[in-house]
C-alpha cells in the first residue's frame, strides 16, 4: 500500500457472513475507541475496527501519505475480514475525512455512512496546531489530547480516566512520524467533491460540547445528509453517550433500507435532531 509500511490492523466481530460495518477511530485513539459499538452492532453485522498508520498495532506511514492511501489501506482491511456486501462506513473526527474518502474509492460497495467529530471549513486551522503540540510533547501529548475530546462534564469521571489510560498503555507500538504524517495528510484542503458529491445516505452526529467546527455545514453541503446533535457531549460522542449514539445510528439504518434492525429506542430522545433530505 502506497505510503504505509504494510496492512493495517483491523479488529473483527460478528458473523463472517454478515454484512459489513467498518469503524475508523478518531486522533489520538485508536479501533478499541468503538468498543461498544462493536459489541452492540455485531449482533446485526461484521463490525470491523481499523488501525490507522502509527496507531494501536497498525504499520508506520512513509512521507507522501495522502487521505487516499488512507481510505483504500482502510478497504484493504475490510476485504480481509468481511464479504463483499456494501458496507456501512462509520468514522469519527480524522475517521469521518477518511470515510468520505473511503466512499468516493468504492462508492458501489457503500450503503451509508455515519460522521461524527467532523466538519467542513475551508481552512483546517486545527493541524498546524496539533503537529506543533505532538513535536513539543511526543507521544505523552495524547493524554492531554484524548481529555480535551471529552465534554466537561464526563472528563471528570473514572472512566474517562479509564479511557486515557488504555491508549497511553498501548504507546510502545504507536509511531510519532507517522501520526504526524496523518495530519499532514488531514490538513490539506478538501477538495470540493469530497462532501459535494457523497451520494450514500449520510448521517452527521456532533456532540453540542465538539471543538470541532463546521458540522453542520459538512451536513449542508452532503446531498442525502442528516445532522443530530447530542446535548452535553463533547468530540467523541460514540464513548461518552453510546446507548443515545447507537439509537441515531439504528433509527438512521432502518430509515434508509435496514427494516431488519430494532425499533429506535426511547434513549435517543435525549439528541436534538435536524433531518435533511
Amino acid at each position: 500500500m502506497a505510503h504505509i509500511e504494510g496492512a493495517l490492523h483491523a479488529e473483527a466481530l460478528g458473523l463472517p457472513d454478515a454484512p459489513p460495518m467498518v469503524f475508523v477511530h478518531p486522533n489520538p485513539m485508536d479501533a478499541s475507541t468503538w468498543l461498544y459499538q462493536t459489541a452492540h452492532f455485531s449482533t446485526w453485522f461484521r463490525c470491523v475496527a481499523v488501525d490507522l498508520p502509527g496507531y494501536g498495532r497498525s504499520p508506520r506511514a512513509s512521507e507522501g501519505l495522502t487521505m487516499v492511501d488512507i481510505a483504500d489501506a482502510c478497504w484493504e482491511a475490510v476485504d480481509a475480514h468481511a464479504t463483499d456486501d456494501r458496507a456501512v462506513l462509520v468514522g469519527c473526527s480524522v475517521g469521518g475525512a477518511v470515510v468520505q474518502h473511503m466512499y468516493h474509492r468504492r462508492p458501489e460497495r457503500t450503503d451509508s455512512v455515519v460522521i461524527s467529530g467532523c466538519g467542513w471549513s475551508e481552512v483546517k486551522e486545527f493541524a498546524p496546531g496539533r503537529i506543533a503540540a505532538y513535536q513539543a510533547g511526543g507521544l505523552g501529548y495524547r493524554a492531554d489530547y484524548a481529555l480535551e475530546s471529552f465534554g466537561k462534564s464526563f472528563r471528570t469521571t473514572p472512566l474517562s480516566k479509564w479511557l486515557v489510560d488504555l491508549w497511553m498503555e498501548r504507546n510502545a507500538t504507536a509511531d510519532l512520524d507517522s501520526i504526524l504524517r496523518m495530519f499532514a495528510a488531514l490538513g490539506a484542503p478538501d477538495p470540493e467533491w469530497l462532501s459535494r458529491e457523497l451520494r450514500a445516505p449520510t448521517l452527521v452526529i456532533r456532540g453540542s460540547e465538539d471543538y470541532a467546527v463546521g458540522a453542520q455545514t459538512l451536513a449542508d453541503r452532503i446531498p442525502n445528509a442528516e445532522f443530530v446533535e447530542l446535548a452535553g457531549a463533547g468530540h467523541a460522542c460514540h464513548l461518552e453517550q453510546p446507548w443515545v449514539f447507537d439509537a441515531e445510528v439504528l433509527r438512521f439504518l432502518r430509515a434508509n433500507g435496514h427494516h431488519d434492525l430494532p425499533a429506535e429506542s426511547s434513549f435517543g430522545s435525549s439528541s436534538s435532531r435536524t433531518i435533511r433530505g
